[in-house]
């Protein structure tokens, strides 16, 4: 049997990643044969601001040293915000650097950060016209949204739930999503984002509301762990995770 070490790169506020990636890799032990252990690596982070993040975000590649060092297999950089903060298309060069840094600690690994992720899960699910919602203030929100359309989607309609303090964001109950998700507008939706941050909670609504709307819905950190299967040259499915993970990509 093999074992799988997943390596994460978290803002050192989040708490969220660690519980909901390992949740999915977990229900997908009960289905295949593949086992996984968790491993990371934080970056100091506290309020959502652009500033912070940016501080942040140039912490990362100490962290891949980190993880480097654990010889992982694959490492997630678990926070979507902060790549987007830095610019359109910014995933591609934070993907390079980090990689970069595992080529010269002698233990390439592959790399995939949650903004890069759910821009590609959204592709492989097809999705013209997405629906999004997130725990950001509006100018962050703002920002998610011309990211995601610089990528080719459209943005029907975002929510923004305007929570600044990231330990707030990870207290917030996914079950509200099943409220919350009324709010936005799905008119010709192909994909909801149920939660464009990986510090938001959403991993116990996404079936429920896909169930609800007939919609296919996702997350980042679904997205995050699709992307993390594939890397490693495995099947993406679990039994939990909505349409993405469904066993059909």
């Amino acid at each position: 049997m093999k074992k799988y070490r997943i390596g994460q790169i978290v803002p050192s506020s989040n708490v969220t990643m660690e519980t909901e990636i390992p949740a999915i890799f977990r229900s997908r032990e009960t289905l295949l044969p593949e086992r996984f252990t968790f491993h990371s690596s934080r970056m100091r982070m506290k309020k959502v601001t652009k500033e912070e993040l940016e501080a942040m975000d140039a912490m990362s590649l100490k962290c891949a040293q980190e993880l480097s060092d654990a010889h992982v297999d694959v490492m997630g950089y678990a926070c979507l915000v902060a790549i987007m903060s830095m610019g359109r298309g910014y995933h591609c060069v934070s993907e390079v650097n980090l990689h970069q840094e595992t080529v010269q600690n002698n233990f390439p690994t592959p790399i995939v950060t949650s903004a890069g992720a759910l821009i590609n899960g959204l592709k492989v699910l097809g999705a013209k016209k997405v629906a999004v919602i997130t725990p950001y203030m509006r100018p962050l929100t703002d920002m998610v949204v011309d990211y995601i359309e610089h990528q080719g989607f459209e943005v029907v309609d975002s929510i923004a739930l305007e929570i600044p303090d990231n330990l707030e964001v990870a207290a917030q109950d996914p079950m509200n999503l099943l409220e919350i998700y009324k709010r936005l507008n799905l008119d010709g939706v192909d994909v909801i984002v149920a939660s464009a941050c990986v510090q938001m909670p959403s991993l116990e609504a996404i079936d429920q509301i896909q169930k609800e709307t007939g919609i296919p819905v996702t997350s980042a950190a679904v997205c995050t762990t699709y992307e993390m299967m594939k890397k490693l040259g495995l099947e993406a499915k679990a039994s939990i995770g909505g349409e993405l993970l469904s066993g059909k990509y």
